[in-house]
């Protein structure tokens, strides 16, 4: 219905309307999955390796780290002192193997629930950002690496949704 008029547009530009939103929308599917399984892979994964970079210097964790998980980062269930070693471990080898397409559901699974506890206990109002995250966590975690990982190349993940499922 026109606004101004107060009548119904002409058949024929509702249908011309419709074949050109049809026509941008496939443009989407020209779009590689694999390019988009490894964007999921590598964009979060560059964000927890840049963190667990500050938190070290050269292979010692810093005393600001620990300083860190005691007064800002205090988690309600493990002590900070063993919270900033498994956080610092975490965060350097999860987004390796992330990168890599190695373990790819099981590193994002882990980086998805470091994410959680990130978002539920230590920066709340951080919402947005840690469900950028998540999301692109969670499409490494239902759809797979894509065929540019190794685990596609060794044949642990068959890059479909049911590729955890028993045979």
């Amino acid at each position: 219905m026109n606004p101004v008029t107060g009548t119904a547009p002409p058949q024929g530009t509702t249908a011309r309307a419709r074949q050109v939103l049809q026509r941008l929308n496939a443009f989407g599917g020209w779009v590689p999955q694999d390019l988009i399984a490894l964007a999921a892979r590598v964009f979060p994964a560059v964000v927890f390796w840049q963190s667990a970079r500050t938190k070290v210097e050269g292979f010692t964790i810093k005393d600001s780290t620990f300083f860190l998980f005691e007064h800002v980062y205090a988690l309600p269930l493990i002590p900070p002192a063993p919270a900033a070693v498994l956080a610092t471990i975490a965060e350097h080898l999860l987004p390796v193997l992330l990168v890599l397409g190695l373990m790819s559901r099981l590193s994002a699974l882990g980086l998805l629930v470091m994410t959680a506890v990130i978002q539920i206990f230590v920066f709340p109002g951080a919402w947005v950002t840690h469900g950028l995250w998540a999301v692109a966590l969670l499409v490494v975690l239902a759809y797979g690496p894509g065929r540019l990982s190794l685990d596609h190349l060794l044949g642990l993940d068959r890059g479909d949704r049911n590729s955890t499922a028993v045979p």
